[in-house]
């Protein structure tokens, strides 16, 4: 999300009267690569770029294909293969074993349904997952299609345009499907006389983290996810919250005023007052919520003593929430300093809500990433 909004602030930069731009979108990748399909990159034509769509390996032949894209004034796909052992191919020898599509597409200022326009209305709507469909091929000409076309897909009229009965179903039920699974994916439709291509893109809104608290130790924390473009509120008096801190979050509330955060599958709490009746009194508010993550600071005999009374209160604290709370909070990396002890609540957090289990990659005996 972070490299989205980065990309849209640098458009909305451009005068469009001197520049002109294209963006390159990673829509397919088979086998290994740095980045995944949705990685972007904002290309001018005077050479200036934002984002990126590898490890820096593909970004220069990238810019070459973009500007051609913005001189012919259409969309382009192109296919990266580092799997061949072939001098003349871009990325030979990087080890990376994969095939990578980029659909580069020449962006109009004035069309506000424009690949960059439509990725605007999504990162500035409701905090949900918004689906988005991008076209990368066609074999023959449908009504309403074309290549590097995007749309934002909230139900099924929202391809109502596409003149073709049976490839609009075939649309609607792929994208069901990529929504039922919860990942993107590229697909390939038939057409009478060839095919049809497409991404299928989830974009999941920004993981938020409610901090209860406000000592020093927020700084650090409120600093890194700033740099990871999450979105942070924190809970306490403002005139107890440094105004260096203030800037990084997304807002400051009182305590009273907790009943209007908004929590969904993508929000966290840590709990990090510093202070056991206060945390104690702020776990049970947190507990009403429906946050998928609870962390508490603090030894676990803290943790233990704080379930014990609240046990002891006839408020106990019931198996299914138990399994939401993590503590002591964050992965066990040798955390010392506060720094290192935001790392590793913000790692903790990024791993659950990947449904990862927060290990050496190289006690995975699977791929990084899911595979075609």
């Amino acid at each position: 999300m972070k490299e989205i909004r980065t990309i849209i602030m640098a458009y909305d930069a451009i005068d469009p009267n001197v520049t002109k731009v294209a963006l390159a979108t990673v829509v397919r990748v088979e086998g290994s690569s740095y980045r995944r399909t949705g990685a972007r990159m904002l290309v001018q034509d005077n050479g200036i770029w934002e984002g990126g769509i590898s490890g820096g390996c593909l970004e220069g032949d990238a810019l070459k294909q973009a500007r051609m894209a913005i001189f012919k004034d259409s969309p382009t796909l192109i296919t990266y293969d580092t799997t061949q052992d072939d001098e003349h191919q871009i990325g030979v020898g990087l080890g990376c074993n994969g095939i990578i599509d980029v659909l580069f597409t020449p962006l109009k200022f004035l069309d506000k349904s424009n690949p960059v326009e439509v990725l605007k209305r999504c990162v500035n709507n409701v905090r949900k997952t918004h689906t988005l469909l991008t076209i990368t091929k066609t074999d023959n000409e449908v009504k309403g299609l074309q290549i590097g076309q995007a749309i934002e897909y909230k139900s099924e009229e929202s391809l109502s345009f596409i003149s073709d009965e049976i490839l609009r179903n075939s649309f609607v039920n792929s994208v069901l499907d990529q929504q039922t699974k919860g990942n993107s994916a590229p697909i390939t439709l038939p057409l009478l006389n060839g095919e049809c291509r497409a991404f299928i893109e989830l974009i999941p809104p920004p993981i938020h983290l409610v901090i209860m608290g406000y000592q020093y130790d927020v700084f650090p924390l409120s600093r890194l996810i700033n740099e990871l473009g999450w979105e942070a509120t924190i809970i306490a008096p403002k005139v107890k919250v440094n105004h260096k801190i203030s800037s990084l979050v997304s807002k400051v509330l009182p305590i009273e005023r907790f009943g209007e955060i908004e929590f969904d599958e993508y929000t966290a709490v840590v709990l990090m007052s510093h202070d056991f009746e206060k945390d104690k009194a702020n776990l049970i508010k947190v507990l009403d919520t429906n946050a998928p993550y609870i962390g508490m600071l603090g030894p676990r005999v803290r943790s233990e003593r704080v379930w014990q009374e609240l046990s002891d209160e006839g408020l106990g604290v019931s198996d299914e929430n138990q399994d939401r709370i993590y503590a002591p909070v964050g992965l066990d990396i040798g955390a010392v300093s506060p720094e290192e002890i935001a790392l590793s609540l913000i790692a903790e957090i990024r791993a659950v809500f990947s449904e990862r289990k927060g290990n050496s990659l190289r006690l995975r005996n699977k791929p990084i990433h899911e595979r075609l």
